[in-house]
């Protein structure tokens, strides 16, 4: 198992939605051979399938969009701390589970990462649809680079 996981959370059917996941492929192409002790992860829609994804890692790097009350496009890296949840897309997005609290049961059963860092990204247009907002789709490369950045 290797040290560091970093998971895209996200509906790629669903526009901005699927931001996350589309990170996680970008950095795992572009940037998986200068990290080979980080395993990137699609974790899709997540679940309490992420329990078993961070048990015994020393760090857990998640990524998703968020609603923020920001600009669209907007990338910002919190700790699990930081932030509260705040559940806006009932009944238009997949998630199974609240990462807050899949966090908490996580910590509970003595399995939590050292490190947790969150990085959410503010969406333009959730919708059902494949692909991303041309806004979103245009930040890609800075918001590889903010994640990579963190795992130098």
């Amino acid at each position: 198992m290797k040290d560091t996981i970093v998971l895209g959370l996200g509906n790629v059917l669903m526009g901005d939605e699927g931001i996350g996941v589309r990170i996680v492929q970008e950095l795992q192409s572009t940037c998986g051979e200068r990290f080979p002790q980080v395993d990137f992860v699609d974790a899709g829609v997540g679940g309490m399938r992420l329990l078993h994804r961070i048990a015994g890692r020393r760090r857990a790097i998640f990524i998703d969009c968020a609603r923020m009350d920001a600009e669209p496009g907007t990338i910002r890296r919190f700790t699990p701390d930081q932030v509260r949840t705040r559940k806006g897309l009932v009944h238009r997005s997949l998630h199974e589970a609240d990462l807050l609290n899949i966090l908490d049961l996580s910590r509970q059963l003595g399995e939590c990462p050292r490190e947790v860092v969150l990085f959410g990204i503010e969406p333009e247009r959730i919708a059902e649809g494949i692909g991303l907002s041309p806004r979103l789709e245009s930040r890609l490369a800075a918001y590889v680079q903010a994640v990579a950045g963190v795992l130098a």
